[in-house]
């Protein structure tokens, strides 16, 4: 995959040969034409144009921009005119901009009080400070009756790392509990410090589920979680999302309990929790049964509202390979309207979360529209909805993609942006799991940054947004972060900030747009971003997992579906 390019303000031209992660030298090829408008249409992203976006959407008037919501509503038919204003192609079915889905929407009134009981002693947790419970059945009842706890430690079954923490015992009408996360003492085991899928809290529940389970409660702490408990309590209380119930194995209650809690309960039982967590970092890990019993029962609401992904299209301008695609998604979603803060503000704006990112894609998408000539392959702008109730609108589309999966190239994805100003670096939330590397690193060092890892693997990000539900179908995906080596910072200063607004402002109403945001290192990802799908949509060949990737297979499946 060769392609030529040149960024703003460098005085040589780079080429990059994709499957590798070598530049080569300029002298070997001769300027493209095209590399003069592509350097002048990259000077659009700027810090006002994505300034104004990200203002507009975390208004108050938006009130949050949660799902099925008036601020949804408004914030996608703001998306639509800025599409259309663009000069873009509506790219949803029979010439449409939305693509909608259908959304349950499932509210639990929570008890005051979660009981558990053993020999005529009770332990009694109270909700907000020590739990969060929610409904796993889309009905208006959730009912738990005197079922028994067991520990089950991580809750995964992974064949390829030979592990199994159920060992095939009958866990049928059992409220489960486990730790978070997955095991991380061992780098040749579950990749270490690296979160996989199997860490993830959806992984859990899903699994428990499939055991039969009446329930499962997930015991936070915060290095498990990457934050802190104020994140599950405002983010699984109040109405929760679903698409609609297929016949997959549910639980009737799928709960949160903050470790103290989960200390006096599994104390009730003659366990330690230190030391049921020691024994579930080893293979030979199965269930241990507490004793405890646990009753709870919950009058849910349920509530049918209407989402939808918005997308616009740029044709590609290739004959033979406009009917390929390269797909830019960010969520145009947030939480709502919600429980207040301390201040009594209860309208959680998500200004960086992620009206950021659609202001990324936004520019990204001017910068696109300014070429003289389309790329080769074509361009789709994708907003996706319902993101922050676990990726539904990614995972709609690519359930009905409107190009077939084995037809899109890629997948670039943005949640967040850099709000703190220019970085020697860049995170790339997915590096070393597809060719897309060696373009990524060719472009960075052209803006004389170096490309790193997921920098907070153990929070496991590449499973929580976007582009995993198109890894899934085996598009190869980028999901570009924030860098932590900040020009003119001392070293621990990037990892300070991002830290922060994790611990203070993530999922919160205080993720607000301030004046005082630099959009320098915004515009640096946003432009990187730009220049990454331009060279895959004007290579001859697309990007693929490297061999061995958890997608590889998916990827072949889905490029022998569209052999002709």
């Amino acid at each position: 995959m060769k392609f030529i390019l040149k960024l703003a303000g460098t005085l040589s031209v780079l080429a990059l040969v994709a499957c590798g992660d070598k530049p080569v030298a300029d002298s070997a090829f001769a300027v493209a034409p095209e590399v003069g408008a592509a350097e002048e249409a990259v000077k659009l992203i700027t810090a006002d144009s994505m300034r104004d976006h990200i203002i507009e959407l975390s208004d108050d008037k938006y009130e949050g921009r949660g799902p099925g919501s008036r601020g949804d509503r408004m914030a996608r038919d703001y998306l639509v005119e800025q599409l259309k204003a663009l000069g873009l192609q509506p790219g949803a079915a029979d010439g449409s901009w939305q693509q909608p889905f259908n959304l349950v929407g499932v509210t639990a009134e929570q008890p005051a009080v979660w009981r558990f009981a053993k020999d005529g002693q009770e332990t009694t947790l109270k909700q907000w400070d020590e739990f969060i419970v929610a409904s796993g059945v889309q009905a208006e009842r959730a009912t738990v009756a005197d079922a028994e706890l067991v520990f089950v430690g991580y809750g995964i079954q992974a064949p390829e790392y030979q592990w199994d923490d159920y060992k095939g015992m009958d866990l049928r009408g059992k409220v489960l509990v486990m730790l978070n996360n997955d095991p991380s003492w061992d780098p040749e085991l579950f990749a270490g410090e690296t979160r996989l899928y199997y860490g993830r809290w959806s992984y859990k529940y899903e699994s428990a589920a499939a055991q039969g389970a009446a329930g499962a409660i997930i015991i936070h702490t915060t290095p498990s979680a990457g934050y802190p408990f104020q994140v599950v309590q405002t983010s699984w209380t109040g109405e929760q999302f679903e698409l609609q119930a297929g016949d997959e194995p549910r639980m009737q209650v799928e709960g949160w309990v903050s470790e103290d809690a989960a200390r006096k309960v599994i104390a009730m039982s003659g366990h330690d929790l230190d030391a049921l967590r020691e024994a579930a970092d080893n293979r030979d890990f199965a269930p241990v049964p507490l004793g405890v019993s646990t009753s709870i029962a919950m009058d849910v609401s349920i509530n049918r509202v209407e989402s939808a992904n918005v997308l616009g299209q740029i044709p590609g301008s290739d004959p033979e390979l406009n009917d390929e695609v390269v797909i830019y998604t960010a969520h145009h979603d947030h939480l709502g309207i919600g429980t207040p803060d301390a201040s009594g503000d209860n309208i959680y704006n998500g200004a960086m979360d992620n009206a950021s990112g659609v202001a990324q894609l936004l520019a990204i998408t001017r910068a696109i529209k300014a070429l003289p000539e389309a790329p080769r392959r074509s361009i789709l702008i994708a907003f996706v909805g319902a993101e922050e109730q676990g990726l539904l609108g990614s995972m709609y589309y690519a359930a009905n993609p409107t190009f077939p999966p084995g037809k899109i190239a890629a997948n670039i994805n943005y949640d967040g942006g850099n709000i703190w100003g220019h970085t020697h670096d860049l995170t790339f939330i997915g590096l070393g799991k597809s060719t897309i590397d060696g373009i990524v690193k060719g472009i960075a060092a052209q803006q004389n940054r170096v490309v790193k890892a997921d920098q907070f693997a153990d929070r496991g990000y590449f499973y929580r947004s976007d582009q995993f539900s198109f890894a899934k179908i085996g598009v190869p995906a980028l999901y570009l972060d924030t860098g932590t080596e900040f020009v003119d910072k001392p070293a621990d200063w990037g990892e300070q900030q991002v830290n922060h607004y994790t611990d203070v402002n993530y999922h919160q109403p205080s993720d607000e747009y301030d004046p005082s945001w630099n959009f320098d290192g915004m515009i640096e990802d946003a432009s990187l971003g730009f220049w990454t799908g331009l060279a895959i949509a004007n290579s001859d060949t697309m990007p693929s997992w490297n061999p061995g990737d958890e997608f590889e297979a998916a990827r072949l499946e889905a490029l022998e579906a569209v052999k002709d």
